[in-house]
């Protein structure tokens, strides 16, 4: 099935859509909660979660150009919301850590009368993402959307631990001028 009949087919409320979705998504979808969560188990759950949120969202969204995009989202979205509930204590301390790492590059978190001005941000950060290398992209969204270990990050992109700390480091002061530039004062 096409990522566009799997949509019409939750758009119908085709049961048969949930088993191709776990077909043509399931393992990288696992993948991703698992390297969030360290842990297989609870991956599975959250990509479960993510295939009921999926059959709720669908309708109003139609997600048929982005489906693993959609997915994916939806995926990394219950892995936090696991780490937050403390399902996951062992990996909290990762996620923490990256929050850290992030921290000096963006202003204040999110709150009710920021909603304006973290939608700019958003649209600002995925600017400075298309306007770097792909190598540079590839190891930052690695790092920062999927949580994945400096070591996993050197082997899938054939670097050195040291190289890629490097470049992460480099590419978030990157980030900081950029978005200073861009008028997002920290």
């Amino acid at each position: 099935m096409t990522d566009g009949e799997i949509v019409a087919a939750l758009l119908a409320r085709d049961e048969s859509a949930l088993d191709e979705l776990r077909e043509k998504y399931g393992g990288k979808l696992c993948a991703i909660a698992f390297g969030i969560l360290g842990d297989r188990e609870t991956a599975e759950e959250c990509v479960n979660d993510a295939y009921f949120a999926a059959w709720n969202a669908v309708p109003p969204h139609e997600p048929t150009e982005y489906l693993p995009a959609f997915l994916a989202k939806l995926v990394r979205s219950a892995a936090i919301n696991r780490i937050k509930a403390g399902a996951a204590a062992k990996r909290s301390a990762e996620f923490t850590e990256l929050s850290k790492e992030l921290e000096s590059c963006l202003p204040a978190p999110y709150s009710t009368e920021t909603e304006v001005e973290s939608r700019e941000l958003i649209r600002t950060v995925s600017s400075f993402l298309r306007g770097i290398s792909t190598e540079k992209r590839a190891v930052f969204v690695r790092r920062y959307w999927y949580m994945e270990p400096l070591k996993t990050i050197a082997l899938n992109c054939g670097m050195t631990q040291s190289k890629v700390k490097s470049m992460l480091f480099r590419v978030r002061n990157e980030l900081r001028q950029y978005l200073e530039k861009e008028g997002h004062l920290l």
